[in-house]
């Protein structure tokens, strides 16, 4: 090849690539809005007390931050938010092995940094972090999911609770509870947990139908 065809080459080779890049840096920017939902008030006011507590300096979102603590992009998909409100306030209350200290928020700060939180778990972020396979949790091992299985991975208890092994640590582990409680008990705490545990932050679920209810406390009792 003479110099004069590799410098042509050279040239309109960068000139190429160069279309091309700016090409998918337009199409990537046009994308933006419609990859996060709007912000409102309560959302700016959400990470205004997110950055008064220096929460990054913890914990990451979108992989910003630090690694001390949980990751928070998609908390508010895995935890309920009146769990989210009462460790936010008094994180020592609702887990006594908490190593987040009690920062001193009031209600409404918790309320707005829920909704911040909320905001940044409905951003796409094209499927990351993946969510974990949980079939070993359930118990499935590649066998068809009971009634009470599918309701406890439809209901995303695994969030909150371990079984075998895999789950969140926030909530006691569910291993043998059928042996630790009788069916009144757990079908009771599901409708109204503190009823049963004054401290608890656990949300009630006693919207779920009939049904639903019984499937679930039927697997509970299963757990020996």
């Amino acid at each position: 090849m003479s110099n004069k065809a590799a410098r042509n080459l050279f040239i309109y080779g960068s000139i190429f690539f160069f279309v091309i890049f700016l090409a998918l840096t337009y199409d990537t920017m046009s994308q933006l809005d419609q990859r996060a939902p709007e912000i409102t008030e309560e959302v700016n006011a959400g990470k205004m007390a997110w950055h008064k507590y220096d929460c990054i300096g913890c914990h990451t979102i979108f992989g910003n931050g630090s690694y001390f603590a949980p990751d928070m992009t998609k908390i508010a998909e895995k935890k309920p938010k009146g769990y989210l409100k009462q460790f936010l306030l008094d994180p020592k209350a609702v887990n006594p092995n908490a190593s987040m200290p009690k920062l001193g928020l009031n209600a409404t700060e918790a309320d707005n940094m829920i909704v911040f939180l909320d905001w940044i778990s409905k951003v796409d972020t094209n499927g990351w972090p993946p969510k974990p396979i949980l079939a070993a949790a359930t118990g499935a091992g590649g066998q068809e999911l009971t009634p009470g299985q599918k309701v406890y991975r439809a209901q995303n208890c695994a969030a909150c609770h371990t079984l075998n092994g895999i789950g969140g640590t926030t909530g006691p582990a569910l291993d043998k509870v059928g042996s630790r409680r009788d069916r009144a008990w757990i079908l009771g705490h599901f409708k109204d947990p503190k009823a049963f545990v004054p401290n608890s932050a656990m949300p009630p679920y006693g919207h779920l139908s009939e049904k639903d209810l019984n499937d679930l406390t039927d697997y509970m009792v299963s757990l020996k």
